[in-house]
Formats: structure tokens, C-alpha cells, sequence
């Protein structure tokens, strides 16, 4: 953020989707807890455990470079348990977490009719406080989300609950909106005073790109929070489809990537390399 002023954050669920991101020129990625609940075939409920999605991080960090912002969504509980996925999450490669100021167990916010309850500001704050106390590397970044949007209460809660969350330590601020036009966030960014920095989420919003989001002069990180289990679904399902219809791959087997590509993300090359080196 510091050399390029917004950096470009890709969903991942897997190892493979995050090689593929790294390849593609992002510049970090995001752990994302509804892509992993997707990948399970689960709503993106607070069904997904702790376990679960640091073992995803953990295979993510072997096998790329790149910085992981971990979504943990409320934390895993109160302050006491954010103390404890603060560690656990720094110790497995992440870079920055992301906590949201919903009640446990959290709906996903942009599910139609969803619902969406806030904790208290003050019972937050604890939570942001524990996160800042807890981290070893004073860069690990602790990211506040305010979902005061998603729930329909209006800009100025959504401004009065991101100062609060500042004053607790939080190093950047996520506003987050279900909004599909740009409204919502060019407001509450222009409106936004504090020199602590925006991250936005343009699921809802697309037309958010990055020459406005520069323009606003606020916001540094942009979290492409959804796209990578959307565009693998979308290739799957309609690939199955051309299979049973056509009764066989004769068709599609031209219309996808050879079985080469897929050893050359596998790094088999290495390993045969390896084989021939270290194998008597």
C-alpha cells in the first residue's frame, strides 16, 4: 500500500486458486471464509470451524508469497477467543485479519433477507483491543469491518461505529454495503475525515473500479471477496453439463486446459527433478 497507494486482494479457497492469483498479478489475497464454506457445499454461517479455515491459510501460505488477509468474521466468539485465532492466525502466515462487528453466529451479508445483528460498540472495541494486544508484529494488520450498512442503519451509525473502532487500534476500516450501485461507499468515503485507511468489497457494487476508488483518495485495499468460487463454479457446472450432454468429452476436452498445465501448477517438474537428484 505504501508503494502503490491500492492494492488488489484475490478470494481464495485452496492452494490452487491462490498460485492462480499470484500468477495473475494480485497483490494479496484473501482467505475467504465464504469461499471455503462454499467449497463444502455450506452457508457461509459461521459453519466453517477455526480449524477448518487455518488448515486452508496454512496450505494457502506454502504454496505462494503473497500476504493472506484472513477473514475471520466475528472472531470465533468474544475477546477472549479473538486473543486466541490472533495468535493462531499470525503463527499460520497470515498478514492481516478482518473481524466484523456481528453477533456470533453470523449470516453472510449479502444474502437476500439475511439476518444481520450488530454487537455493541463498546463489546467490539474489546474485541479490536485484544486483536492489537495479541499480535507479535506491530505490520500484522488488525482490519476492523462495520456491517452497520449491510444491516439498513444508515451512514452516520456506519461513521460513528468506524471512529470507534479506530480509537480501539483497528489499522484500516472495511465498510461494507449491499447497495448495487456506488452510493453507499463513495458516501461514507467521502465523509470519512480520519486518516485511518478504507477497504472496500465490490461484490455488490462492480462499477466501483479502480480509477474511482484512487479518485476517492481514501481507500488503499480493494477485496475481490467472491469471484474466484463464482468462476470456478461457473466453468464446472457448465462443463458437467456439456459432458451428459454430448455423453462423453469428446467435445470439451478441447474447450479446457490440458492435463499438462494442470502438472505445471503442481510444480511435477520439481518434483521429478527431485526424484532424479535425491532417489538411489
Amino acid at each position: 500500500m505504501a508503494e502503490t497507494g491500492l492494492v488488489h486482494i484475490m478470494a481464495a479457497h485452496s492452494p490452487l486458486s491462490a498460485i492462480l492469483a499470484e500468477e495473475a498479478g494480485f497483490d494479496g489475497l484473501w482467505a475467504s471464509g465464504f469461499e471455503l464454506a462454499a467449497l463444502y457445499g455450506l452457508a457461509d454461517m459461521s459453519l466453517i470451524s477455526m480449524t477448518q479455515h487455518l488448515d486452508m491459510l496454512r496450505s494457502i501460505a506454502g504454496r505462494t508469497t503473497l500476504p493472506i488477509v484472513a477473514d475471520v468474521d466475528t472472531g470465533y466468539g468474544n475477546a477472549i477467543n479473538v486473543i486466541h485465532a490472533v495468535g493462531e492466525y499470525e503463527r499460520a502466515g497470515a498478514s492481516a485479519v478482518v473481524i466484523e462487528d456481528k453477533t456470533f453466529p453470523k449470516v453472510t451479508s449479502l444474502v437476500a433477507g439475511g439476518r444481520q445483528e450488530l454487537l455493541r460498540i463498546e463489546e467490539f472495541q474489546g474485541k479490536l483491543e485484544a486483536a492489537v494486544a495479541t499480535r507479535r508484529n506491530p505490520d500484522f494488520l488488525v482490519i476492523a469491518r462495520t456491517e452497520a450498512l449491510i444491516a439498513g442503519l444508515g451512514e452516520t451509525e456506519a461513521l460513528r461505529r468506524a471512529l470507534a473502532y479506530t480509537e480501539a487500534g483497528a489499522d484500516m476500516i472495511l465498510i461494507h454495503s449491499k447497495k448495487q450501485d456506488t452510493c453507499e461507499i463513495e458516501s461514507f468515503s467521502r465523509a470519512w475525515s480520519v486518516s485511518v485507511p478504507l477497504v472496500v468489497v465490490p461484490n455488490a457494487y462492480p462499477d466501483l473500479d479502480a480509477r474511482r476508488a484512487r479518485a476517492l483518495g481514501n481507500i488503499r485495499m480493494m477485496i475481490y471477496g467472491n469471484y474466484g468460487i463464482r468462476a470456478a463454479a461457473t466453468c464446472m457446472q457448465e462443463t458437467f453439463r456439456r459432458i451428459i450432454a454430448d455423453g462423453g468429452v469428446q467435445n470439451v476436452h478441447r474447450d479446457i486446459l490440458p492435463v499438462e498445465e494442470i502438472f505445471r501448477l503442481q510444480r511435477t517438474e520439481g518434483i521429478k527433478a527431485a526424484e532424479a537428484r535425491f532417489l538411489r
